[in-house]
């Protein structure tokens, strides 16, 4: 009996002892062209199917016992590579890896390991890259990041062209757009036809539809994580491209090689400026016209292996001008997004990456409108300052544990509405700038239980607070202030806060299969409100107050993961179901006018379920996939619709994109794309009468009606000319057809009068409004 104790004794201190000598190796897995991070590459060990994931600025550390090991790095659309290390004291090792097209190999299309889908915990993920996007038809040979999203299942479109995402029954505020960690609050150009992302800036887009992780927060459907190019660190490169509305240009290089780097990107539209010349200046409608342009600049610096800071940003505006000299009439429109980016990385040692970011973003529009001496603007914004830093916590491979912090201060000017004629100034009887401020902790362990077992789990706590300067005044039933309450600057008017517990869970089944699960709570403090009733657009940015509560959801989800033909085909069905609380609309019947518009909210509750299937290719000469959602989005508010729930009017019964690329040779590439959903949600009216010799009409209950089905084909082809090897000019052109058989997808319908209601001919006929027939276009792309 002694001996087996002595025994078990000395195995323990043989196991205390080994337990010790354990080393790290840590690291950057880079682009070897480029030098540029590679976000989410797989660094493994002796053939392991789990290994850790580089972060999103290429670093990668991983604990292992002394001994020695055969290291590999990988990224989809790279060529793996393999290093050989004897593993006694602690390393620093950079891998530097060779993409496969410039090695003349198969190029995959996702920007990720090729079992991730299978093996990650993280549900609803979506990783495109910007060679895939770039693929693929577009409107008016426009790359366009939004519009491709919205091919996949679970994210619907708004309408005909548009870019607004709808995800999962959410409305387009609840989804968090970052661009290099800056929320961006309108991703749109030309009213939402184009987003404003230029594709030649960006370096990896990643979409989550649920399960959203904690370093996440302050919206309840998905992320949508957009980081931009940091700029090529050995030599000089020049990216363009003419196109029929729009053209592009971007200049990257070293500033010192191999240590600093700069990218800057502008693409302008240029209609304007090809009609102008024709116009004369005799027309009623000279100086008239629109345009819109984006300015994505990047620089970075690296001081040591353990020091790094980039400082990056985005200029954009859209402007629109008419004029009417005839009727003394004119109007300008212009809107847009400011952001700035200022990020430190700093590794304190092998373990703990950390990353401390500054950030600036300000959404500014404004309409402005004279006729001969009356003067009419209506402006809105909003203006964040933000700090935060995350860290990075890699103990042993079984472990990444991520943790952080955030402030953010909030300027919002939801609503101001002022004009004069003559002396006679308008001006709102409250003052709606609102002042708010925002903070945020978290936690999360990506913790691999078992080699079937791996669970995401996390903590997120986070706070809203509604400060002054701000006035509170009481109001009679007539809309006359009667008392007033003062709140002096940074007082605190309204506090909002609570925990956001994130969960999801995977388990394998065998080595292609996997099923998971997931639960996450989401609080949103600011909200984008909409017109239930009407298509006016006084949709606009408000803060949670006094009076507004934040919204909240409950998230499940649920799915099973499959990968076929050694992850050549990879196939998922997830379903989902959402709670939502403290939606925001309109009261019925709103009209903007120069009051608080909180004072005309009412609130209520939402909720939405549905299942997707989505099957992909991502290898061969044949790429592409096919998405299906079959879901059911409701909402229910006491003081709208009698307070009988109404499908919300994104609503989308059912949703079908597939997309196709052929890679035929090394000079022709085909695509294309074909989208089936069902018709949005609308209200018509119901009854005429004739009032006095007015036409006067009665409405069906909210969203009660449908458009027709929406259905399209797109197709596109990239001719890629033989390359001339004592020329450094590379060129390619794009020729697409949007909406190939010309569908006349209706956009919105109006009903017209004709006739007269005193002789008995007045007729009232519903007509449809379509915005795109078939639509060639052709676009030149140059690299050197």
């Amino acid at each position: 009996m002694m001996k087996r104790i002595l025994i078990i004794c000395l195995l323990a201190c043989v196991n205390f002892v080994s337990a010790q000598n354990k080393y790290s190796i840590s690291g950057y897995v880079n682009d070897s062209l480029s030098s540029e991070n590679l976000i989410g590459a797989t660094v493994s060990f002796n053939a392991q199917q789990k290994g850790v994931n580089s972060n999103s600025f290429g670093f990668y550390s991983i604990t292992l016992p002394e001994g020695h090991y055969l290291l590999s790095a990988s990224y989809v659309g790279y060529v793996s590579k393999y290093i050989e290390i004897d593993l006694h004291k602690n390393i620093n090792l950079n891998f530097q890896i060779n993409a496969r097209s410039s090695m003349n190999e198969e190029v995959v299309v996702y920007a990720k390991k090729k079992d991730l889908n299978v093996t990650s915990a993280q549900m609803g993920k979506m990783n495109l890259s910007m060679a895939q996007i770039k693929s693929l038809p577009v409107l008016f040979g426009e790359v366009d990041i939004m519009k491709t999203l919205q091919l996949l299942p679970g994210v619907s479109n708004a309408g005909e062209g548009n870019t607004g995402l709808y995800v999962r029954g959410g409305g387009p505020d609840q989804n968090l757009i970052l661009l290099d960690d800056a929320i961006v609050y309108n991703t749109g150009h030309l009213f939402g036809f184009f987003s404003i992302f230029n594709g030649d800036a960006i370096k990896n887009t990643t979409l989550i539809k649920g399960g959203m992780p904690a370093q996440y927060g302050g919206r309840l459907s998905s992320v949508l994580d957009i980081s931009m190019k940091e700029g090529n660190m050995n030599k000089f490169e020049v990216d363009g491209g003419l196109g029929l509305l729009a053209s592009r240009l971007s200049v990257q290089g070293p500033i010192v090689k191999h240590k600093a780097s700069f990218i800057v990107s502008y693409r302008r539209t240029y209609l304007d400026l090809l009609v102008t010349p024709f116009v004369p200046r005799s027309s009623s409608f000279y100086g008239s016209g629109y345009y819109f342009y984006d300015l994505n600049a990047k620089v970075n610096y690296q001081f040591s292996e353990k020091d790094r800071i980039y400082l990056s940003g985005y200029f954009g505006r859209d402007v629109f001008d008419f004029r009417n000299a005839k009727r003394s009439f004119s109007t300008d429109v212009p809107w847009g997004n400011s952001t700035a980016t200022f990020r430190w990385n700093h590794v304190f040692n092998r373990k703990l990456f950390a990353n401390t970011t500054l950030l600036y973003n300000d959404y500014k529009f404004a309409f402005n409108g004279a006729q001969d001496n009356f003067f009419l603007s209506l402006s809105s914004g909003i203006k964040d300052l933000t700090a935060k830093t995350d860290f990075d916590y890699y103990p042993d491979p079984k472990h990444k544990i991520r943790f952080g912090a955030l402030y953010t201060y909030h300027v919002f000017t939801p609503n101001v509405l002022q004009g004069h004629q003559d002396s006679v100034i308008f001006k709102p009887d409250n003052s709606d700038t609102k002042y708010a401020r925002e903070a945020a902790v978290y936690v999360q362990d990506d913790w691999q239980i078992s080699n079937k077992i791996d669970v995401n789990i996390g903590l997120r706590w986070s706070a809203f607070e509604q400060v002054g300067p701000y006035t509170i005044y009481q109001r009679d039933v007539d809309g006359n202030k009667t008392d007033s309450m003062h709140f002096g600057k940074g007082q605190n008017i309204k506090t909002y806060g609570g925990p956001e517990p994130r969960f999801t869970m995977r388990y394998m089944l065998n080595d292609q299969t996997s099923l998971k699960a997931s639960v996450s709570r989401n609080i949103q403090y600011i909200h984008l409100v909409s017109n239930a009733g009407t298509t006016l657009p006084t949709d606009l940015w408000v803060p949670s107050t006094y009076i507004v509560q934040p919204q909240t959801s409950w998230l499940y989800a649920a799915g099973i993961f499959r990968n076929f033909n050694n992850n050549m085909f990879e196939a998922s069905v997830e379903l989902y179901y959402k709670q939502m609380q403290n939606q925001i609309e309109y009261q019925q019947g709103y009209t903007p006018s120069l009051s608080d518009p909180e004072n005309s909210f009412v609130f209520g509750k939402g909720w939405s379920y549905g299942a997707e299937w989505y099957v992909n290719k991502s290898k061969g000469r044949w790429t592409g996939w096919i998405g299906y959602t079959l879901s059911w989005t409701w909402r229910q508010f006491p003081l709208l619709n009698n307070g009988e729930k109404y499908p919300a009017k994104y609503d989308r019964r059912n949703d079908l994109s597939v997309v196709a690329t052929y890679d035929w040779n090394k000079h022709w590439k085909f695509s294309a794309v074909f989208v089936f959903a069902s018709g949005n949600a609308t209200t018509y009216p119901e009854k005429f009468y004739i009032v006095e010799g007015t036409l006067t009409q009665d409405f069906s209950s909210i969203n009660q009606y449908r458009l027709p089905p929406y259905n399209r084909l797109d197709l596109a082809a990239i001719y890629t000319p033989t390359h001339k090897i004592n020329k450094k000019l590379h060129s390619s052109w794009v020729f697409s057809i949007y909406n190939v058989y010309s569908r006349l997808n209706p956009y919105f319908v109006y009903f017209d009068q004709t006739g007269s209601a005193y002789d008995g001919s007045l007729q009232v006929q519903a007509k449809k409004v379509s915005l795109f027939p078939i639509l060639p276009s052709v676009t030149w792309n140059f690299h050197f």
